[in-house]
């Protein structure tokens, strides 16, 4: 009887020490998930809300990728001899090659897009888009408010992505990128939709959009630093900067009866139609004008100086453009310092 006493307390033993095991292996993996995911706060988060202080003071040493490959400058940095016209004017200039800021003025803070937009617009053809495709104007392409830029096609007209693209970034056409965002996801908001995954993808955590063209909606806005984001990725794609350095583009359209009509389609940026002139040493690669009563008058810039160092130029917000290529004029005077 004694010995089957102290068989069972034996027993009894054996599972206390199992049950305290298992418990030290719980309270273990719950304290390694509470460092892991402490850990994981200075990561960042593209999907964050939006906040000008947040994003210039982040702490991107855990970010490496992101700090290693763009620069983060603050929101307000002077360059000697740069005041622009007004204060309310949002101006950057960024050195590509060595993610140096040397100017920002306000660079987080929300702005009007305008037709600046329309780079997202020619990210996604060259991600997704087939330049050989044929495409058939709709009347929806045409659902834009009055007196907007439009290429000249009407309903019916039979076209490529090619020239879809090339009447987009050249002359800024609001119909062709309706056309465009139809035709490659299906409809408008598809397209939006794909917008804003891609500039999430960018780290574009300032940035919302609402249409493919950038005239003028509340929702519809994003920020100079977006811009850059933006910009430095588009001119990855040949075909963006081979169309982008153009004056002008001749649009052979294909009437539903088969009739042809041509349009000379002059470029929207003022550097390249020679209305403005460029510093000495400075080349254009690529940018994107835009102009709207909120936005005020745009433009983004990809330029080379005489020794081919890559700098991206932003002046948003001007109140004229003879004001808005003063004050880019005086930023690019400065990248062959």
């Amino acid at each position: 009887m004694a010995k089957k006493k102290k068989k069972k307390k034996k027993q009894i033993n054996i599972w206390n020490i199992l049950l305290l095991a298992v418990i030290l292996a719980i309270v273990a993996l719950v304290i390694a998930l509470v460092f892991a995911f402490s850990g994981r706060k200075n990561e960042i988060d593209v999907s964050n809300s939006y906040s000008p202080a947040g994003l210039e003071n982040r702490d991107y040493s855990y970010a490496g990728t992101f700090a290693d490959n763009y620069a983060v400058p603050p929101s307000s940095l002077v360059l000697d001899g740069v005041v622009l016209h007004s204060q309310s004017e949002r101006g950057l200039l960024i050195n590509t090659d060595t993610n140096e800021g040397l100017f920002a003025q306000s660079i987080y803070d929300r702005i009007y897009p305008a037709s600046i937009t329309k780079l997202m617009t020619a990210i996604l053809v060259c991600k997704y888009g087939n330049m050989s495709d044929v495409v058939v104007m709709d009347p929806s392409d045409f659902y834009l408010e009055p007196d907007s830029q439009v290429s000249g096609m009407i309903e019916g007209d039979i076209v490529t992505m090619k020239q879809l693209f090339y009447a987009l970034v050249v002359y800024s056409a609001n119909d062709a990128a309706n056309a465009i965002a139809r035709h490659i996801a299906g409809s408008v908001p598809a397209f939006v939709d794909m917008m804003n995954n891609e500039a999430k993808s960018l780290g574009m955590s300032g940035t919302h959009f609402e249409n493919a063209h950038g005239l003028h909606s509340n929702n519809h806005y994003t920020t100079a630093y977006d811009i850059y984001l933006m910009l430095n990725e588009a001119i990855k794609y040949q075909e963006f900067t081979d169309a982008m350095r153009l004056s002008f583009y001749d649009l052979e359209i294909t009437r539903a009866d088969g009739s042809y009509v041509y349009y000379e389609l002059g470029s929207t940026d003022h550097y390249l139609t020679g209305e403005a002139a460029l510093p000495e040493g400075v080349y254009i690669l690529a940018g994107k004008t835009g102009t709207t009563e909120q936005a005020g008058n745009c433009l983004a810039l990809a330029v080379q100086n005489k020794k081919g160092v890559l700098f991206i130029a932003e002046i948003l917000n001007a109140s004229t453009k003879d004001e808005l290529y003063a004050d880019m004029t005086a930023l690019l005077s400065h990248i062959n310092d």
